[in-house]
């Protein structure tokens, strides 16, 4: 914790998969939490993360500018962890990586907030094919117009107990005898565990960090994408072949499926695009001292000491086999 943190903070995306975790942690830091979601009436849960009264859930929408004016009134410190994997209806990447970033920080400012922490992604570049990291480029630059003493903070993919990764993969063990090796299974990672990413957007919003300034965050191991899941299929007790698929069939096969619901699709053609760059911390990053050192978190967990005690439940006899015998 960077300093005494007694004041409200609101964060848009509380109850996601990110923000839960940075809920607790903002409440453990001692901060009220406003937490602002689509449907605050399901976000019950987060209010037992502190002590009575300590987190509010409220409603806002990020493509209703009044909604999110009316969450900001008051707080000292404005938190964005709204983020998508995948565009459905209205909820598409600009207008929520964009759009809805750009509306969030503006009210911060007018509200009179003296701290605003982004959540973006390593690889969010102007120049990418993927439209995920493009918007949330753009993103970035609608958020520092808007507030430019913003601590924009980019992690690797996130790891922990409600992941899209470790937990997609290990269900697709579950009934699939192969694994598909995109490109290759080359593309390099630094995954980082949700708790930490919390730790550090927590640490941000009580006074570190340097204003104006874009961290890029990993853990502590740089692993490609076969060798993660060669990992989850030893997490999960499962053994499946890895088969190479070059990037042009695995685009094929994510247009193929376009029709399903996001939920089921093995990936999308832009998460495809997104394969075809590595998602490390960047030279730059680590030259300029803009880690997750920088930001409180000297000693990150790993995937081996978190990974394997949620993937317990795809084990082919169940969770808790192993106390059976």
């Amino acid at each position: 914790m960077a300093g005494g943190s007694t004041g409200l903070v609101t964060i848009f995306g509380g109850s996601g998969f990110v923000g839960r975790h940075t809920v607790r942690a903002l409440a453990k830091d001692g901060f009220r939490v406003r937490a602002a979601s689509r449907r605050p009436d399901l976000a019950g849960y987060l209010q037992p993360m502190g002590n009575v009264g300590q987190i509010q859930p409220v409603q806002a929408n990020l493509r209703y500018p009044d909604s999110v004016r009316r969450a900001v009134e008051g707080a000292s410190v404005v938190i964005n962890s709204v983020g998508i994997l995948a565009g459905s209806g209205a909820q598409t990447f600009k207008a929520v990586h964009v759009d809805g970033a750009r509306a969030v920080a503006k009210a911060a400012r007018e509200a009179g907030a003296t701290r605003f922490v982004h959540v973006s992604a390593i690889g969010a570049s102007r120049s990418s094919p993927a439209n995920y990291a493009l918007t949330k480029a753009a993103g970035e630059a609608a958020v520092l117009e808007e507030f430019p003493g913003a601590i924009i903070i980019r992690p690797s993919i996130v790891f922990g107990p409600e992941d899209e990764f470790f937990n997609r993969f290990a269900a697709m063990a579950r009934v699939s005898p192969i694994l598909p090796l995109i490109g290759g299974g080359k593309t390099r990672f630094q995954p980082i565990y949700v708790g930490d990413l919390a730790s550090a957007i927590s640490f941000a919003a009580s006074g570190g960090g340097k204003p104006g300034a874009i961290y890029e965050v990993g853990g502590p191991e740089v692993l490609s994408f076969r060798e993660l899941l060669e990992r989850t299929l030893a997490y999960s007790g499962r053994k499946r072949v890895l088969l190479s698929m070059p990037f042009w069939l695995a685009k094929l096969q994510a247009l193929l499926t376009w029709p399903l619901p996001n939920s089921i699709r093995p990936l999308t053609v832009d998460q495809v695009r997104l394969l075809q760059t590595d998602n490390v911390v960047s030279a730059d990053a680590l030259k300029d001292g803009r880690t997750l050192a920088q930001l409180g978190v000297a000693e990150p967990q790993s995937i081996g000491s978190v990974v394997p005690g949620y993937l317990e439940r795809f084990k082919p006899k169940g969770q808790y086999s192993h106390y059976r015998g």
